[in-house]
């Protein structure tokens, strides 16, 4: 049995998270791509008929680090799943496990103890320490439902939101802004470049990478605005600030169908912790449009050295399955 993260990226919505479906099917397509990889599965139907379910699993980035790869399902094998069906009845679900006749073959993970690794500098691949988050239903989205305050105006949007629709930014491959990358450090990784006049920070979250600008400039006057803000940073003795402004205008940068607009502002602090084995990570979120109060959050990250840093790679296709 192979159980699998249920932690969205178009969020629950349209999903029976309080129940679980289990049934026995043949696969007929393994789509290995991120954001999401998708199995179909054909089984039959109430009135013995063939019904193929979509079903939707992490991404491809997560599953490799399970020990999945492209091959660990092909069209013909015999499955049995258990999946939180769709609400409205389609033939579509996220998957909670699903084991394959034989076994799935999956890489044994190692429970050995291994020793933290030292950094002496920000710079290098980070993770959330999970043991230390609280675990919000919903995963990404269920954190910004419990800790944004809306305005009215944010909670209107909400209202009118429908992320099963086109509406949704994901639907083609649009990413989040910060401070989604740290929020997603959960499960995705993040990597720091120093440089002498910028840092650069990328994330396996739909490949953003963002600069900073450490060279003492300000934000640019006008009203050029950006997709991932426009960010500066300096070094408050051992702590890097960042400064993040000057956002486009996005749908649902937290996934819950508030939006964000020109007075967004993200301010960001790292600093090592624990002789380097940790970086803790704060950041506050302002957007008086449509955020009541400004969001703090904190969270330590674990140096990562050795893990390898996957492509998102979108793809079209699979983005936008989830659609009605």
């Amino acid at each position: 049995m192979a159980a699998t993260p249920v932690w969205g990226h178009h969020s629950d919505a349209g999903l029976d998270v309080n129940s679980i479906l289990a049934f026995e099917g043949t696969v007929t397509e393994f789509a290995f791509r991120n954001p999401h990889v998708y199995v179909g599965v054909e089984t039959a139907g109430p009135s013995g008929e063939p019904v193929t379910w979509a079903l939707q699993m992490g991404t491809a980035n997560n599953l490799n680090r399970q020990g999945w790869v492209r091959d660990t399902l092909k069209p013909g094998d015999q499955v049995a799943v258990r999946v939180h069906p769709a609400t409205d009845g389609r033939p579509y679900g996220v998957v909670t496990s699903i084991d394959k006749q034989g076994g799935l073959g999956l890489a044994p993970v190692s429970d050995e103890p291994q020793a933290p690794a030292r950094a002496t500098t920000l710079a290098g691949k980070w993770r959330a320490d999970v043991s230390k988050l609280v675990e919000y239903p919903g995963g990404f989205d269920g954190f910004f439902h419990a800790e944004l305050e809306l305005t009215e105006r944010g909670a209107a949007a909400q209202a009118l939101y429908d992320p099963l629709s086109a509406e949704n930014p994901e639907s083609t491959c649009i990413g989040r802004p910060a401070p989604a990358a740290l929020v997603s450090s959960r499960l995705y990784l993040l990597e720091f470049e120093l440089n002498e006049d910028t840092v650069v920070i990328r994330t396996e979250y739909f490949d953003e990478e963002r600069t900073i600008h450490m060279d003492g400039r300000d934000h640019p006057d006008g009203s050029g605005r950006f997709a991932s803000g426009h960010s500066i940073g300096w070094w408050e003795s051992e702590t890097l600030v960042i400064d993040t402004t000057h956002f486009a205008d996005h749908r649902s940068p937290y996934q819950i169908g508030v939006p964000s607009g020109p007075r967004k502002h993200v301010v960001e602090r790292y600093r090592l912790i624990e002789n380097g084995t940790r970086m803790l990570a704060e950041f506050v979120l302002e957007d008086p449009e449509y955020i009541a109060e400004p969001l703090t959050h904190q969270r330590e990250l674990i140096y990562l050295p050795h893990e390898t840093m996957y492509r998102f790679n979108c793809d079209p296709d699979s983005t936008s399955r989830f659609v009605r």
